[in-house]
């Protein structure tokens, strides 16, 4: 999972370590405007309320899907409480940049938010830092290395961070077994066995 502020990279980089690991990737945005149109226009039309219920839906249909995959999430979807509880049951990486950053790369003009006072992209980060920090699990800086570091970086994070669940998936399996109690031998006490034993007895003492 990715999550972070709006035009922090989730997009770009998620594409790349999704390639370098050989999984799918999916971005909720893409997903929302492929089923109901431009983000843009959804807001004018709708508010941003609806777009948020609308986008909770489509994150926790996509986390429901089997198989492993990169999720990238738009900069608001941790808004949603659900998404947030969701999110707490999958590695989830938080990418973070700054404000002059983003206004030199991103095109602001498609994102509402920003498009007609783009200095509110610090407010909204300090408004929704603290959730971005309630579900991340690590933290990369997007302003601060090349695409190429920060993919293998990334990539070197999932990889280790798959490897300590399956450890501790193996470690839980094996306190299971240990935990569970020895078998016991069954003793035989039906009338037949006990008159063999009394027969066997008696032509002993004969």
């Amino acid at each position: 999972m990715f999550v972070g502020p709006m035009a922090a990279g989730k997009t770009s980089l998620g594409r790349r370590v999704a390639k370098e690991l050989g999984i799918p990737f999916v971005d909720s945005d893409v997903v929302f405007v492929r089923k109901h149109g431009t983000i843009t226009d959804f807001f004018e039309a709708h508010g941003e309320a609806e777009f948020r219920r609308i986008e909770a839906e489509i994150i926790a249909a996509e986390l429901s899907e089997p198989g492993t995959r990169i999720l990238a999430l738009g900069g608001g979807a941790v808004l949603s409480e659900a998404t947030r509880a969701l999110l707490q049951l999958h590695p989830t990486v938080l990418l973070m940049t700054t404000q002059e950053a983003v206004l030199r790369t991103a095109n602001i003009s498609r994102r509402p938010l920003l498009r007609d006072d783009p200095s509110a992209w610090g407010r909204i980060l300090a408004e929704r830092k603290p959730l971005y920090r309630e579900v991340a699990d690590v933290t990369f800086r997007t302003d601060r290395a090349g695409k190429e570091q920060l993919t293998r970086r990334v990539v070197e994070w999932a990889r280790s961070y798959a490897r300590k669940e399956r450890a501790a998936a193996q470690a839980a399996a094996q306190a299971s077994q240990a935990a569970q109690p020895a078998s016991e031998p069954v003793t035989d006490t039906s009338p037949a066995s006990a008159n063999t034993d009394s027969n066997t007895v008696g032509k002993d003492q004969e």
